[in-house]
C-alpha cells in the first residue's frame, strides 16, 4: 500500500435497523433526493421572477407528479440496468429483477423512465412538456449526489487502480488489495455539485424563460461529466472494457451530448418567454 493512501472509512450500509424493518443509506438517498428536489423545485414554481411571468406548471401540478416521476425513475432505473449491464444474469434468473433491495440501477434507464414520465404526465394534463422536463432536470444533480455518496458509503462502484500519484487513493473493502480513485466522490462532484451549480446560474440568468434550455443543458453536462468520470471508474465486471476500451456508461452517454445541443440551440433560438404572460398560459 503507498504510503499516503487513505484508509476507506468503513460504513453500515444499513442507516436504520428497527426489528425487521430495514432502511439501507442507498434507500435514503433516494428519498432524500425526491424530498429535496420537491422542496426546491416548489421554490422554482413560485418564482415569477425566473419564469418571466407566473410558471406554466402549478405547484398542485407538480406536488401530483412527484408520484409519477418516482415510479418512472425507479421502474427505468432497474430497467435499464437489466437490459444494459447485465441481460445474462437476468435471464437466467428472472425472479431477481424484482429484488431492488440488491442493488443494480442504472442513470440512464432512470432518465429514460423520468421522460416517459414527463411526457404521459403532460399529455395527460395538458401542460408544457419542455417546461416540466426543466424543473425536473434542475433539481436532479441533488438526487444524483446523495446517490453517488450512497455508492461510496456502500463501497460499491469504485474507481481503477491508483498509482503513488494519487495521495488520495483508497483500498476498498470489496475492491481487492489494490489502491483505487475513489469514483463515486469525483461523480458527486462533478455530476452532483457541479451540474447543479452550472444548472442554478443559468437559472438565475433567465434559463427558465426559454423551455427546453435547462432540460438540454442537463443531459448535455450530465454526458460530458459522466464519460469523464468513467476514466476513473473501474467498469462493471460482467461487461468490463468494450469497444476501443469505452465502458457502457461513455457509450450510453455519447448520445446525450448531441441531444442535448440539439434541446440548447431550439431553445435558444426561440423567442424568450414575455413578462406579459398570463396565469394559465402554457409556454
Amino acid at each position: 500500500m503507498p504510503f499516503l493512501t487513505i484508509a476507506f472509512p468503513v460504513f453500515d450500509p444499513i442507516a436504520i435497523a428497527l426489528g425487521p424493518i430495514v432502511i439501507r443509506w442507498y434507500a435514503l438517498a433516494y428519498i432524500g433526493g425526491i424530498v429535496l428536489g420537491w422542496i426546491y423545485a416548489r421554490a422554482l414554481i413560485k418564482s415569477t421572477k425566473l419564469w418571466g411571468g407566473p410558471s406554466p406548471i402549478s405547484l398542485l401540478d407538480f406536488d401530483d407528479f412527484i408520484l409519477w416521476v418516482t415510479i418512472g425513475i425507479i421502474v427505468g432505473g432497474r430497467t435499464g440496468y437489466v437490459l444494459f449491464y447485465n441481460l445474462d444474469f437476468f435471464i437466467a434468473h428472472p425472479a431477481e429483477i424484482f429484488e431492488l433491495w440488491k442493488g443494480g440501477m442504472s442513470f440512464h434507464g432512470g432518465f429514460m423512465g423520468c421522460v416517459f414520465a414527463v411526457f404521459l404526465f403532460c399529455w395527460k394534463r395538458g401542460l408544457s412538456v419542455l417546461s416540466l422536463g426543466d424543473i425536473t432536470c434542475a433539481v436532479g444533480p441533488i438526487g444524483l449526489l446523495l446517490g453517488r455518496l450512497a455508492n461510496f458509503i456502500n463501497s460499491e462502484l469504485w474507481g481503477r487502480h491508483a498509482d503513488a500519484s494519487v495521495p488520495w487513493a483508497m483500498v476498498f473493502p470489496n475492491g481487492g488489495p489494490l489502491p483505487r480513485h475513489p469514483s463515486q466522490l469525483y461523480e458527486a462532484g462533478l455530476e452532483g455539485i457541479g451540474l447543479f451549480l452550472i444548472l442554478a446560474l443559468m437559472i438565475r440568468a433567465g434559463a427558465l424563460k426559454r423551455p427546453g434550455l435547462i432540460l438540454g443543458a442537463f443531459i448535455f453536462f450530465y454526458a460530458l461529466a459522466r464519460i469523464f468520470g468513467e476514466f476513473f471508474r473501474e467498469p462493471d465486471p460482467q461487461l468490463g472494457f468494450l469497444w476501443g476500451g469505452l465502458t457502457m456508461g461513455m457509450l450510453l452517454s455519447v448520445p446525450m451530448i448531441f441531444v442535448g445541443l440539439v434541446l440548447m440551440v431550439r431553445a435558444w433560438r426561440k423567442p424568450q418567454a414575455s413578462l406579459e404572460l398570463s396565469p394559465g398560459k402554457k409556454a
